[in-house]
């Protein structure tokens, strides 16, 4: 399993109505509500969000494209919404994507580029088979804990919260192995690649600590 970013997409709202504080691996940005949901219109609503996702990589995806090919296009527009009905007692979403190129574009390059903005990698995720998994980070003392430990370091692991996000095993086989009995291994990388990798854990069930912070905190 490899993640699309290097870094997640972090998100934090406070109790200001609905500003949401969005950082990203370069900086951030405000998101919000409009006044008619009780926001102060300050940054992009969620929905905004999504269809400028895929109007930006529908753009990208064009403009490479028209590069690899030497086409003259010099600027490319896109419009996109999207409305909501019920049908056979279900919610069911449609997203309008409008292009349009500027400049003379013979009619068969306009069709042949329809089709390569329909194969853009956000269009392929909203039409695919996407899953929205949710975990929810738990860190009440007192859970059942199960030490593994070297000279150097612990790894704490709460079975108790363990919500089974795969990140562990999958990204690190060689340290977190479920096929063993002993299913860690704080022998197999090195502390920080371990470290790095129980902090990418999203339920407290996996906890890093260094020995000597151990020692410290006993005396």
């Amino acid at each position: 399993m490899k993640y699309k970013l290097e870094e997640p997409v972090h998100g934090r709202i406070g109790t200001e109505r609905y500003q949401c504080t969005i950082e990203w691996r370069n900086g951030k940005f405000i998101a919000d509500e409009p006044e008619s949901s009780g926001g102060k219109d300050l940054g992009p609503d969620p929905f905004t969000l999504l269809l400028s996702s895929l109007a930006s990589c529908t753009l990208v995806t064009l403009r490479m494209y028209i590069e690899r090919k030497g086409l003259d296009i010099p600027a490319i527009r896109v419009n996109t919404n999207l409305f909501q009905e019920i049908q056979n007692e279900e919610l069911v979403t449609t997203i309008d994507r409008d292009i349009v190129f500027e400049g003379t574009v013979p009619e068969e390059t306009k069709t042949k580029l329809q089709e390569i903005a329909s194969h853009c990698p956000v269009s392929k995720i909203l039409e695919g088979n996407t899953k929205v998994r949710t975990f929810v980070f738990r860190d009440t003392p007192g859970e059942k804990t199960v030490k593994y430990s070297n000279d150097e370091i612990t790894v704490d692991w709460k079975p108790g919260y363990c919500q089974h996000s795969t990140r562990c095993w999958k990204q690190l086989l060689q340290v977190f192995d479920p096929r063993e009995k002993k299913w860690v291994n704080v022998d197999g990388a090195s502390a920080e690649r371990i470290k790095q990798q129980v902090e990418q854990c999203p339920s407290g069930a996996l906890l890093f600590h260094y020995k000597n912070e151990i020692d410290t905190n006993q005396h």
